[in-house]
């Protein structure tokens, strides 16, 4: 169980945090292709064993997650059709003051609007709901053994908690056993144990969400169990005393008042608003749309850059058995297209991984070439694509394994479980 507890560990800390987007959602079909590759590799697979490296996992994973995004980055900038001439001329949204306000155009394709701008002027920010513990010294325990139990109320549920008090605890000790009790339940908290200048500690909760509406007083409230030991104990704790009460944001669209309960949030359908900071007084920030070279030179710059981060996912690896092949193929996207590319303004570097020089993208697509620079897009593109696709269904490929036996060809039964062993991979110890 140690190989698969540090495979889930390894992908929460590096990817739990990564965003969904709509690209991550498929047709029947789509899953129905999936499925049938994965079968259609798997029939005739050999029969191998793996080196004994315990990164295997984390290789995967990463495979796994780069490919998904160079697929999500593709799918972004293939919506109006396969080519990308048009694509290339998606809307990209910009703000006169990055450090106040960011937003990315989400409207559709349809949307007309080439020169729609904004203000934006932050008044305060959207908060979560703390509470703050007291602080007790940490070495002592000022708690009686026991069982004790609370209430948790939040917004949409309520939960029960049960913790036990033993005499070998102390008030830091059982801060802490309450802080993973917390974290690990899934309610929408996040705990942790603070200490002052005197070395004492305290239980801090703060609320995932932000904001309140009109008819809520709180985003969560705790309650001890109807028990005098329960009743002590958290007065004790203290963490039922709300320190800080979550908070909208407030902001001026074009002067007119607004709030929202986070600071993430959609304008006028076209844009997707994040505030950073408070505005300076009477200075808004300016948000519109990109001149269009500007706007390509963006979409360029998330394709190029899901595409070095894949490359340096391989080389990461390739200081030992791992990696090798990987790199092989990435670099071959590249290099295969180094002089069409560079033509274009897109510099192919040693390692295989791609800069752009924006004057001489910028001078191309001007000149009466432009349609020659998207033919060179989208070449590379779709051996891109080709690539993150295998690579999404056949991520063992990759990793360094020794062959026991070949099947019989054309004499096999289909083995979708199988999955090239991605899945497996995590429960074997590579024996």
């Amino acid at each position: 169980m140690n190989i698969i507890n540090s495979a889930y560990h390894y992908y929460l800390s590096a990817y739990g945090t990564s965003s969904v987007s709509r690209y991550d959602t498929h047709k029947k079909s789509e899953l129905r292709s999936v499925c049938n590759n994965i079968v259609k590799i798997n029939k005739e697979s050999p029969l191998y064993k793996f080196q004994r490296d315990k990164r295997v996992p984390s290789f995967l994973i990463d495979i796994k997650e780069n490919a998904r995004q160079v697929k999500n980055v593709i799918s972004s900038l293939s919506d109006h059709g396969d080519g990308l001439a048009n694509a290339f001329q998606k809307k990209v949204a910009y703000t006169s003051d990055e450090g106040i306000v960011s937003a990315e155009y989400v409207g559709g394709p349809e949307d007309d609007a080439t020169s729609y701008d904004f203000d934006i002027e932050v008044r305060q920010l959207a908060a979560p709901q703390s509470n703050l513990g007291n602080f007790l010294e940490s070495r002592s325990l000022d708690f009686a053994p026991g069982d004790y139990a609370f209430d948790l109320d939040t917004t949409t549920n309520s939960f029960e908690f049960q913790y036990t008090v033993t005499e070998e605890d102390t008030n830091r000790s059982l801060q802490e056993k309450l802080a993973r009790l917390f974290n690990g339940s899934g309610v929408g908290l996040t705990a942790e144990v603070l200490t002052d200048e005197k070395g004492r500690s305290a239980l801090k909760l703060t609320s995932r969400q932000t904001g309140l509406s009109e008819n809520e007083s709180a985003l969560f409230s705790i309650h001890p169990k109807a028990s005098t030991g329960s009743i002590d104990a958290m007065e004790t704790l203290g963490i039922h005393q709300i320190t800080s009460p979550a908070q909208n944001a407030s902001f001026l669209f074009d002067g007119m008042e607004r709030s929202a309960y986070s600071n993430t949030f959609t304008l006028d359908k076209r844009f997707e608003v994040t505030l950073h900071g408070i505005s300076p007084e009477d200075s808004p920030a300016r948000i519109g749309f990109k001149t269009s070279i500007d706007a390509v030179a963006d979409n360029l710059q998330k394709l190029v850059d899901s595409y070095n981060n894949f490359i340096e996912t391989g080389e990461r690896y390739a200081d030992g058995r791992q990696g090798n092949r990987l790199l092989r193929d990435l670099r071959g996207v590249s290099f295969s297209h180094q002089e069409d590319l560079e033509s274009i303004g897109m510099l192919v570097q040693d390692n295989g991984s791609i800069s752009i020089n924006r004057d001489l993208l910028s001078d191309t697509i001007e000149s009466k070439n432009a349609d020659d620079v998207f033919s060179v897009l989208d070449s590379f593109k779709s051996a891109l694509s080709y690539k993150a696709n295998n690579a999404s269904i056949n991520p063992i490929q990759y990793v360094d394994k020794t062959i026991v036996t070949y099947k019989k060809p054309g004499q096999n039964f289909p083995s979708p479980y199988h999955s090239s062993l991605y899945s497996g991979i995590m429960l074997d110890h590579f024996c």
